[in-house]
């Protein structure tokens, strides 16, 4: 079997015991983000998994909209994300 090589791991443990690896990750192509593919994103750069550098040019993310999803995830968890629940954790 042959595995690519990659920089960093290739599997991390969240802090509830989850097992989070690069298979995981939402696919290159995605342009519909809903909030659980906005968490993967953030949790997997918060913990190592792949770079923020990495998560920007994949996706083609601005550093403001990753910025935004990250401050939400720290603030609110997931449901932050959530676009039925911006005007409510915004207004916090």
């Amino acid at each position: 079997m042959y595995l690519k090589k990659v920089d960093g791991p290739r599997a991390v443990t969240l802090p509830d015991g989850t097992i989070l690896t690069r298979a995981d990750l939402p696919p290159k192509e995605t342009r519909r983000w809903v909030a659980s593919r906005k968490a993967t994103i953030v949790q997997a750069v918060f913990h190592g998994l792949i770079s923020r550098a990495e998560v920007l040019e994949r996706y083609g993310l601005s550093d403001e909209e990753f910025e935004i999803w990250a401050d939400a995830v720290k603030k609110h968890g997931t449901a932050g994300l959530k676009v039925t629940a911006i005007q409510k954790y915004r207004q916090l």
